[in-house]
């Protein structure tokens, strides 16, 4: 299934938001795996980030990643950089983006 996701990094933080993403620890790239996502992109528009990833379940994704300490961690060190933070936990399963249209 396809997910797409809106989120939006702090104006003032957004140098750090990249940089973080130059080194997401390879423990959490490699339970995202596990979980089922083959792929994971984020673009961003000024302040706006735009999600899309590619997973077996988002819905099972969000509970496999939920208590992995990494994820934690992971998950507080961007709650520091983001206006918008999505709910990555399995109560934030609801929050992709709908879709509007498809060729």
């Amino acid at each position: 299934m396809r997910v797409a996701l809106h989120t939006a990094v702090r104006a003032d933080r957004i140098e750090e938001y990249e940089a973080a993403h130059r080194e997401v620890p390879v423990e959490l790239t490699e339970a995202i795996r596990a979980a089922g996502v083959t792929s994971w992109t984020i673009w961003r528009s000024g302040t706006d980030l735009f999600h899309l990833l590619d997973c077996d379940d988002y819905t099972a994704l969000l509970a496999a990643l939920e208590t992995l300490p990494v994820n934690i961690a992971w998950q507080a060190r961007m709650a520091e950089l983001l206006d918008v933070v999505h709910d990555y936990t399995a109560d934030g399963a609801g929050a992709g983006l709908p879709v509007v249209w498809e060729l």
